[in-house]
């Protein structure tokens, strides 16, 4: 049985293989399992006797019908994917703290959690831990964000689970809390039939032709089944955020995307329309194109970003964790200032293997192909 003893138990033998590390946040020093481990998931935080249990990653169908008749055999709730980050949100010894899918606590979602959502919940259900997306065009991780998010970020909670336990409270208890304790959720878009695969590709239909990333199905049985599955434009949203670090991205990143695309269309019979057909190539193009302008006049390939912190301190320990997370992409800080009362962060992050590439190009490299 997997539970918080094991995952205790396992945690010396961990650290010494390398596949989890210990990190202090302010005066919290914890450990997280870095990669899957005997059982315990790969974003388990442990602090003392306490563990978090990572999220566990949900199968993806690309085809939505047949997926639907081969996974679900009970009815099943249709909440809406959003395009953000993972974070699981829970108190330790007092502090409400934000841990990301890789399990060490966020410094900026942490900082920002009391303009994110009400954290009453955790004066009444301290052992509770909250799963939620964070979404919008100011955040440190992700160049891409909701259509409807126009600045700043919002927090989305899907899921409640406890600390200590692998697994997630019922649905509707879930749905109970959420609703008496006024927490922001993910749209919940209707309860389905596993026969009713027509109402769901209306529903993706709908979603697709706004922009958004999709859904999540959850079965409303004991065993708790899920799947997700997302729409044609968020293929293509992806590729063109994306496409001007083409190099720092595995080639199944980009084939993935396009696969999914190419069933979505079959699937919904969508035209294969000359504007469809322009939005691909120019997700393509037009980062590659950015890519080379960019080069050209910084002589070197990178992404801003921009986000707002309460506190000052915060922005400098997320911008240390930045640095020190990726061996390969380097973090350039450009500005610190206030601003409507925020400290507000802008940093650069380089993209080494595009950048490197475009320089040996642009100067004349010959190249055998």
């Amino acid at each position: 049985m997997v539970d918080a003893s094991l995952a205790l138990s396992l945690l010396p033998d961990a650290l010494r293989q390398r596949r989890a590390q210990a990190k202090t946040f302010k005066d919290l020093t914890y450990t997280h399992y870095t990669d899957d481990f005997k059982h315990i998931p790969r974003g388990t935080f442990v602090f003392d006797q306490t563990v978090v249990f990572g999220y566990p990653h949900i199968g993806r169908v690309l085809a939505l019908e047949a997926g639907i008749k081969a996974h679900f055999k009970a009815p099943f709730w249709a909440e809406e994917k959003i395009n953000g980050y993972n974070v699981r949100i829970t108190q330790i010894q007092g502090q409400v703290i934000a841990l990301t899918r890789g399990g060490f606590i966020c410094p900026f979602t942490t900082d920002r959690l009391p303009d994110l959502m009400p954290l009453a919940i955790f004066q009444q259900h301290p052992e509770l831990v909250v799963c939620a997306e964070v979404a919008g065009p100011d955040n440190p991780y992700l160049e891409s964000s909701p259509p409807f998010i126009a600045k700043d970020v919002q927090l989305f909670v899907f899921d409640l689970m406890t600390q200590d336990r692998i697994g997630f409270l019922p649905q509707r208890e879930k749905q109970v809390k959420i609703q008496h304790f006024g927490l922001p959720a993910v749209p919940l878009h209707g309860y389905f039939q596993p026969n009713e695969a027509t109402k769901i590709a209306e529903l993706i239909l709908k979603l697709h032709r706004e922009r958004r990333e999709g859904l999540v199905f959850k079965e409303d049985s004991d065993r708790d089944h899920r799947a997700k599955y997302v729409t044609g434009s968020s293929c293509i949203d992806d590729l063109r955020v994306t496409s001007d670090n083409l190099l720092d991205l595995p080639p199944e990143y980009f084939i993935n995307r396009l696969l999914r695309l190419s069933l979505f269309v079959e699937e919904h019979a969508l035209p294969a329309t000359a504007e469809l057909k322009q939005a691909l190539g120019g997700a393509f193009l037009d980062g590659l194109s950015a890519a080379m302008e960019s080069y050209r006049s910084t002589h070197h390939v990178s992404k801003r970003f921009r986000c707002r912190f309460r506190h000052k301190e915060s922005a400098l320990t997320l911008l240390d964790h930045l640095k020190h997370s990726s061996r390969h992409i380097q973090i350039l800080q450009h500005d610190l200032y206030q601003e409507d009362g925020y400290f507000v962060l802008e940093f650069e992050r380089i993209y080494p293997a595009l950048t490197g590439m475009l320089g040996d190009l642009l100067a004349g490299r010959m190249i055998y192909d």
